[in-house]
């Protein structure tokens, strides 16, 4: 038995290349304009949990309810306005159903912001879970708890489910709960250390194969 757990921003919908674009253009240069904050650095954390990296990291130059106001205005226009799903998403959500194979999203996001995306492209029925760090009560991405608590989730030890990732954060938080990670390279990012997953695709077609090749062992 297996699951597989999806991140969803940079995978399921491509909402990477305008949160890169906002954090920094906008966000960081706002929080820290002191410092050259690399926008890989807070990838794949959940927003919240930047701020608070951010600031003792580097010391914020912003206070955490007009940073985090930002994060959710920018949130809602670029779920309901701008996002496309990743090609093939439906077909491979339906033969991993057809294949028995759990499947949820595992997102640093909240519940709010992947609620938008669930609904505007009809993923209710797609996902049998759907986890945000927000419902563990511990350190975020890329700590490994957010994906070991999906794997009790879904029922299924966390050393057999495949996790999809895009960010350095991610992958490195679904090597380090024992799972077998592909990463998803994408063009938002650049020269990430995505060596600790097992397999890195680059075309959405790829991650399609790679992942039913994983889940048919």
């Amino acid at each position: 038995m297996y699951a597989v757990l999806f991140d969803m921003d940079g995978v399921l919908v491509d909402s990477e290349d305008y949160w890169v674009e906002f954090q920094r253009e906008e966000i960081l240069p706002a929080a820290v304009p002191d410092a050259d904050v690399d926008v890989a650095e807070v990838t794949g954390m959940n927003y919240r949990e930047t701020y608070d990296y951010l600031e003792e990291e580097y010391g914020t130059a912003i206070g955490r309810e007009e940073f985090e106001t930002r994060f959710e205005e920018i949130a809602r226009e670029i779920y309901h306005e701008h996002v496309d799903m990743l090609d093939g998403l439906e077909g491979l959500l339906e033969r991993l159903d057809d294949r028995g194979v759990t499947t949820a999203v595992v997102s640093s996001s909240p519940h709010d912001w992947i609620d938008i995306v669930v609904a505007r492209f009809d993923l209710a029925d797609g996902f049998e879970h759907v986890v945000s760090a927000e419902d563990v009560d511990a350190a975020g991405k890329p700590e490994p708890d957010v994906f070991e608590y999906a794997a009790s989730e879904a029922g299924v030890p966390a050393e057999e489910c495949v996790v999809v990732e895009d960010s350095e954060n991610g992958v490195e938080a679904g090597a380090r709960a024992g799972s077998t990670v592909v990463a998803y390279r994408i063009d938002a990012h650049d020269d990430l250390d995505l060596s600790p997953a097992d397999e890195i695709v680059d075309t959405p077609a790829e991650l399609c194969e790679t992942v039913l090749a994983l889940c048919n062992r």
